[in-house]
């Protein structure tokens, strides 16, 4: 790399770490990498431009061709979430002309770092805490790439543009990747601080434990549901250092569920707080209005939003009972109208979509839009509750990126997975999770609940990995982990099912969705009526791409036009066409066009 762009990074490294002192007196362009590298606050600055590949909630097309960038957008490839657009990665017409991904920039940086930093004037404990850093961030970087991609080339330390061989050089298995990452994450672990950080911005042994039992469940049910990568023998090794790790972090005493006895507010006030609520949130995408740091969440999930998802009602299905029975032991659960569907359920469904008694700030009732959200299950988890900030961009909630709760279900399912898992694991981990929810209820159940075997996991026999994964998709929804989990499980197929929406008991009828005694919604097939009353959304069926389940009535079925397909070469994306082009040693995932 050269010296300029890291001048660059140690200006960058300035503006995030909002520090006001200079560098150096000497001209930047001046400076040798041993200036550059010379005291422990330099080590600090070239570290804070790293904190950049914190997940933002900006939008960004990624290699599946989603807006992955969009933090709060990661369940567009989902089954449990519908989209107001087409999905090109589960059509016919994805290419590696469409892929993207294959970028090493942060990386090199990263590298450079490595490379660098024991010429610094501090303490090996100051050295080493900075590495630590930096080598957490690889990890990240590299997860994310063999999530993507399988099998990448692996590079610890800086390669020069002359060097051919190395630029050029083949992919390194998966098993050689995934343990250095392991590696990284446990030296960050052994360096990094243990004192909380209490702005959930920075990176901490506690950070680097939450991630490395993210990483390790990851790596470790993939390898065991995809069996013919024929690494099921090292499946365990990474499920058990994944509960581990989440032990750790349990035990540690610094984090806990965000649980002030408000089940109706608690859960959904960790997303839409300025300020990240740090006994729960470990890591937190920060943004500002003091310094003009906005996002657009509020607007993507709003009246407006162009992009926006929504859920479907196989998954709100779901949600339990406020008492903790199964919404779906009710026969008429698929024919139950929407008004009554929401009541006496999960808290956490009220706080992830907009049901009877939502209001904005300025008082007006906010009944689900089904112009905006299609099925009429509309998000409003992340969305701030003044309508000022549905178009203005100027959002200022911080993005929880790594939550306690997020290392609870890490622990639960990694115990069970290794079939580990009792009941005191229950009370410690997911049994918190819905009390925090309002259930009553919370032991564990005792009988398999067919309605989740029949739609989503017919293959899981055992009641704990059924209850932890219906959690999971509950707790995390929207947060960006559903896709990570379809492929980890090898349950891609799940993409392929049908969005539904919800009950419609008839055509041409007024409906009140809230019973505010306005009406908010009316279904019809060829013509609307003329005149409509005002605030009402008038909702066509068109027979091709959205209809009924019994054509004049029942449940709302979206994009039925539209066939997805996820073949199991899809579990891996395509390596970029232009790469392959540029070496030769590269080999195609299979299942993709190449060159």
């Amino acid at each position: 790399m050269r010296l300029k762009n890291i001048i660059t990074i140690i200006f960058l490294g300035i503006l995030v770490g909002s520090c006001k002192k200079v560098l150096n007196k000497n001209p930047l362009d001046s400076l040798t990498p041993q200036q550059a590298f010379a005291t422990d606050q330099n080590l600090q600055l070239y570290t804070n431009s790293f904190y950049q590949m914190v997940p933002s909630a900006q939008a960004i097309y990624g290699e599946s061709g989603s807006l992955e960038g969009y933090y709060f957008q990661g369940n567009i490839i989902s089954d449990n979430t519908g989209w107001t657009q087409t999905n090109p990665y589960l059509g016919s017409g994805f290419t590696s002309r469409n892929s993207q991904g294959w970028s090493w920039g942060s990386l090199r940086n990263i590298n450079y770092f490595l490379a660098h930093y024991q010429e610094a004037k501090t303490t090996d404990d100051r050295k080493n805490m900075y590495a630590g850093i930096a080598r957490f961030f690889r990890a990240w970087f590299y997860y994310d790439k063999v999530k993507m991609f399988g099998d990448v080339p692996w590079y610890s330390d800086v390669i020069s543009s002359s060097d051919s061989a190395l630029l050029y050089k083949a992919r390194d298995p998966r098993t050689l990747v995934m343990d250095s990452v392991v590696a990284d994450l446990d030296f960050a672990i052994a360096n990094l601080s243990a004192t909380k950080d209490n702005s959930s911005s920075m990176i901490t042994k506690w950070t680097a434990l939450a991630l490395k039992s993210r990483v390790c469940l990851f790596e470790g049910t993939f390898r065991k549901y995809h069996t013919e990568l024929n690494l099921t023998g090292s499946a365990d090794k990474f499920l058990q250092q994944a509960a581990d790790a989440a032990q750790q972090v349990m035990n540690g005493g610094q984090y806990k569920l965000r649980n002030t006895g408000n089940s109706l507010n608690d859960y959904r006030s960790l997303f839409i707080s300025a300020s990240p609520l740090n006994e729960e949130v470990i890591l937190a995408r920060l943004y500002s209005n003091n310094l003009k740091i906005w996002h657009g969440a509020t607007g993507f999930f709003s009246d407006f939003g162009k992009y926006q998802t929504f859920l479907v009602k196989r998954f709100v299905n779901t949600y339990l009972n406020k008492d903790g029975s199964r919404f779906t032991d009710n026969p008429d659960y698929n024919t139950t109208l929407f008004k009554d569907e929401v009541k006496n359920r999960d808290n956490r469904l009220s706080q992830t979509i907009r049901t009877a008694g939502y209001k904005r700030s300025n008082g007006l009732a906010a009944p689900p839009n089904l112009g905006a959200a299609r099925t009429g299950y509309q998000v409003l988890k992340y969305s701030l509750d003044d309508p000022i900030y549905d178009l203005n961009g100027q959002c200022y909630n911080s993005i929880p990126v790594i939550r306690y709760a997020e290392v609870l279900l890490n622990y639960a399912e990694a115990k069970a997975e290794v079939g580990t898992f009792t009941n005191n694991d229950w009370d410690i981990s997911i049994a918190l999770l819905r009390k925090r929810a309002g259930i009553t209820n919370t032991d564990m159940p005792t009988t398999m609940d067919t309605y989740m075997q029949t739609n989503y996991y017919p293959e899981i026999s055992s009641i704990a990995t059924m209850e932890i994964r219906r959690e999971r998709a509950i707790e995390l929804v929207e947060e960006g982990f559903r896709y990570d989990d379809l492929r980890r499980w090898k349950k891609g197929n799940l993409l392929e099912k049908p969005k539904d929406g919800m009950h419609v008991p008839q055509l041409n009828q007024l409906m009140d969705l809230n019973e505010d005694g306005t009406p908010d919604v009316y279904f019809y097939t060829t013509t609307a009526p003329s005149p409509q009353v005002p605030g009402v959304y008038y909702y066509k069926i068109d027979g091709t791409a959205i209809k009924l389940s019994d054509i004049d009535k029942g449940r709302i079925l979206w994009q039925t036009n539209i066939v997805n397909s996820y073949p199991n070469y899809k579990y891996f994306g395509p390596l970029p066409y232009n790469e392959l082009v540029i070496n030769k040693k590269l080999v195609q995932n299979e299942g993709w066009d190449h060159p």
